[in-house]
């Protein structure tokens, strides 16, 4: 073979490896990586039913478990620093790495004594949740009025939430963690899981009032804040099986 042939096979070659380079680089789905920028970092806002670009959103679509590999590692720890940093800048309890735009089954939950929107309800201690799921839950459950940072503006839905759950995760190390929650915590907990099972309070409360609307009516005691929950108030994350991974929970849909 001609060096001048050798040259053009050469040349073809390489710009079929390039292209194909450059084809794979714009499939990868940054979603679906722990790559998190700062700069850009903003909490996605919910996307009502029908309407365009929610079957697109991260808050809609299912959340990836976090790999073996990927654990103990210097990305993950950004993620969940930035997460949390994201947290306390909006003033927020909880945050799910969906709500940042990343489909991964992470979210933090914290609520520190001086929170101005929830301090009656009492401290809720700083938890990572990785790859959670609910493995037993009270047969009684408590009614909240839910805001979220992924609703900004939009009134407070009333929901019910179990009175307290058990719960399986594994930390930032990998190891495997249970635990049980009641009270404020369980009803984070349960909010922060409605978001990697997709979705919002929004999309299943029946009942809205604005906060000035809900403050009032709490200060005149018209309306309970934390109660037990009758059984036609809806559960918030009433389509999920206690027991079940969130795999087999997505699998279903």
């Amino acid at each position: 073979m001609e060096k001048s042939q050798r040259k053009k096979i050469y040349l073809i070659s390489l710009t079929l490896v390039t292209t194909m380079g450059l084809k794979s680089c714009k499939t990868i789905d940054k979603s679906l990586t722990l790559d998190i920028n700062k700069v850009e970092l903003e909490v996605l806002q919910q996307i009502p039913a029908n309407q365009k670009g929610r079957e697109k959103s991260a808050l809609y679509l299912p959340p990836r478990r976090i790999s073996e590999k990927e654990f103990n590692s210097p990305a993950l720890n950004k993620l969940v620093d930035s997460m949390y940093d994201m947290m306390v800048k909006k003033s927020g309890v909880g945050i799910a790495a969906n709500q940042l735009g990343k489909r991964l089954q992470v979210f933090i939950i914290e609520a520190k004594s001086d929170n101005p929107r929830y301090k009656i309800l009492g401290p809720v201690q700083k938890q990572l949740f990785i790859n959670p799921m609910i493995t037993k839950a009270s047969s009684s459950k408590k009614n909240f009025w839910h805001g979220c940072l992924s609703a900004d503006g939009a009134k407070r839905g009333n929901v019910a939430t179990y009175e307290w759950i058990e719960y399986q995760c594994q930390n930032e190390k990998g190891e495997i963690i249970t635990g049980r929650l009641e009270g404020f915590a369980a009803v984070i907990f349960q909010h922060e899981f409605r978001h990697l099972m997709n979705g919002t309070y929004l999309d299943v409360a029946k009942h809205f009032l604005s906060k000035t609307e809900l403050d009032r009516e709490i200060e005149m005691k018209k309306t309970p804040f934390f109660a037990t929950a009758s059984d036609t108030l809806p559960l918030l994350i009433n389509d999920y099986t206690v027991g079940e991974t969130l795999e087999n929970y997505h699998s279903k849909k």
